[in-house]
């Protein structure tokens, strides 16, 4: 059986950010039962060199797009990076996802023959488009994700692995 990577990207990424809203609204829950500004939550972090809550989610959403638009030759929507509240969080997640869902995956497979020119800093860096969406994209993504679920659970958010994996495709008792 061949994998094609529209098919290993962009239901992980959908999948993965559907999950972070149901965690952003858990904590928007906890901010109501304990009184706490949800702007508060939206900055908060897990120690002072770390980027907040707010941040993650960006980058989360950002690797999501970008690495899509990149496989398929395509224009990534640009967002503002203003969120400071948790609902501003989840318009961004829907935002990517409706993108995500829009992009053709024909493009996104042919993306793998083809070199990404993507930035890291102030540097361009070039890889194989497979090798990017296995190596870079999908680990930062990832990473991105699990320091928001980390920030929110360090927070008092009551969250645990299900929420972070959200509803996994075909997942059943064995007959």
């Amino acid at each position: 059986m061949t994998l094609s990577l529209s098919e290993i990207s962009v239901p992980v990424f959908v999948r993965t950010l559907e999950a972070l809203a149901g965690v952003l609204d858990k904590a928007a829950g906890h901010c109501a039962a304990k009184k706490i500004d949800p702007a508060v939550m939206a900055a908060t972090r897990l120690i002072p060199d770390m980027f907040g809550l707010a941040r993650q989610v960006q980058i989360a959403c950002d690797f999501a797009k970008n690495a899509t638009a990149r496989l398929a030759g395509a224009e990534a929507p640009r967002f503002a990076d203003d969120e400071t509240t948790l609902d501003q969080l989840k318009a961004r997640i829907a935002g990517t996802i409706d993108f995500l869902k829009g992009v053709d995956a024909a493009a996104i497979d042919a993306g793998g023959a083809r070199q990404i020119v993507f930035p890291v800093g102030p540097n361009k860096m070039q890889m194989g488009g497979t090798n990017y969406l296995v190596h870079f994209a999908m680990p930062n993504f990832h990473f991105h994700v699990v320091a928001a679920y980390a920030i929110l659970r360090a927070a008092g958010v009551e969250i645990g692995k299900r929420d972070f994996m959200g509803a996994v495709p075909d997942f059943r008792p064995a007959a």
